[in-house]
């Protein structure tokens, strides 16, 4: 299992998980940060600072939020240098 950052970080980006990753697995992207599955150790450090609650274990996601754990992967995936285009192309009133 691994941490997992979802829409409620779009367009917000907070960055106060930054600080509390010991691993520094989380990454800023064009309009969200990025938790990179393969760095993540599951400590669970980020979770409770993030504000707008945009981050859960990859196995507790709600439904419509599941398809936020392959976002986060394939953002690490091209380079973490680029938005996934679920994220880059998401209008930010949705």
């Amino acid at each position: 299992m691994t941490y997992v950052i979802t829409a409620g970080c779009i367009d917000v980006m907070d960055q106060s998980c930054l600080e509390q990753c010991p691993v520094d697995c989380i990454k800023p992207g064009t309009r969200m940060l990025y938790i990179d599955p393969d760095v993540c150790i599951d400590c669970g450090a980020c979770e409770p600072v993030c504000p707008q609650e945009a981050i859960a274990m990859d196995a507790m996601l709600p439904e419509e939020l599941r398809g936020y754990a392959e976002v986060n992967a394939a953002f690490f995936a091209t380079g973490a240098t680029a938005d996934p285009p679920e994220v880059a192309a998401r209008s930010p009133l949705v």
